[in-house]
């Protein structure tokens, strides 16, 4: 299917967009208007772009079904501060309460069952349930557009962050298994970061990996590794050699049991180094790889 989203309404933009560019974190934003009127509501869209200066942009876009504006935007228009609160498992369903369309005088602090906290820098509150709270000033509103489901980019600098003790460890760094996020997928769709969805990537740095493009052939060409597991194979920053102390029974077993069907050992090879990739084992890997020469 070939999507021309010219002829889409903006109910199905949303739509095929909401569920492809997921998933979302979840900018659970306080603001307050020039009257001292308190607003809560969360957006998806929503993100970091840049550390310095700390800048985080949310939009809080036109509503589809009837072009109208949030009460979010009105307030940051009047006072041009908002607290962005993070959103865990433990408040996604009070978080999601709070996106009601409730009238402008309703607080939905109270409506969700959420606790106000006093900011130190700026006018709105905190909500005191949230694990990590940024105080912002808003530095610029940038509007995308007058038609239904257009954006408006609230950019937004961090002066001051919050984070509860029991998210770090002594050395002040972040332990990502005890926050426990949750972003927005499409529909009425959430996920959750924790133990059972995260996994580690080696991260190139200062050194360049290999690449995929200078791997054998016969290894770039595997039927049996898959595109993860050539990347990982390119990230080394220099070309693998044997090891001579190298020594797995496995390995052996292979070669002992395949010699006489080249073509079957390759596959059998392969299969293992695939294991030992899959297992974040890519030294290992590489030297199977390169002890049986295939």
């Amino acid at each position: 299917m070939i999507l021309d989203l010219k002829a889409l309404s903006p109910a199905e933009k949303q739509y095929y967009l909401q569920h492809v560019v997921a998933p979302r974190p979840i900018c659970f934003a306080s603001t307050i208007d020039k009257e001292g009127q308190v607003n809560l509501s969360p957006f998806s869209f929503f993100n970091l772009f840049s550390s310095n200066p700390p800048i985080l942009v949310f939009s809080p876009a036109r509503r589809v079904r009837d072009n109208t504006i949030k009460h979010t935007l009105e307030n940051v228009m009047e006072i041009p501060e908002v607290v962005i609160n993070m959103v865990n498992y433990d408040m996604v369903h009070q978080t999601s309460l709070s996106s009601c369309e409730y009238p402008k005088a309703v607080n939905e602090f109270a409506k969700a069952g959420f606790t106000e906290e006093a900011s130190s820098l700026i006018r709105p509150p905190m909500v005191k349930e949230s694990p990590v709270k940024m105080e912002c000033k808003v530095l610029e509103i940038k509007s995308l557009g007058n038609e239904k489901g257009a954006g408006n980019l609230v950019i937004c600098e961090v002066l001051l962050m919050h984070v509860a003790d029991h998210l770090l460890d002594d050395h002040k760094h972040f332990d990502p298994r005890k926050l426990n996020q949750v972003a927005r997928l499409g529909g009425d769709w959430y996920s959750v970061v924790n133990e059972a969805s995260m996994f580690e990537v080696a991260k190139p740095n200062r050194e360049l990996g290999i690449g995929v493009d200078a791997l054998p052939v016969s290894i770039r060409n595997s039927s049996i590794l898959t595109g993860n597991n050539l990347g990982q194979l390119g990230n080394v920053q220099s070309m693998p050699v044997v090891d001579p102390s190298f020594d797995d029974a496995h390995l052996k077993q292979i070669i002992q049991y395949y010699s006489i069907n080249p073509d079957e050992m390759q596959k059998e090879v392969h299969l293992y180094a695939k294991k030992l990739l899959d297992q974040h084992q890519v030294d290992a890997a590489w030297q199977v790889l390169l002890t049986t020469s295939i």
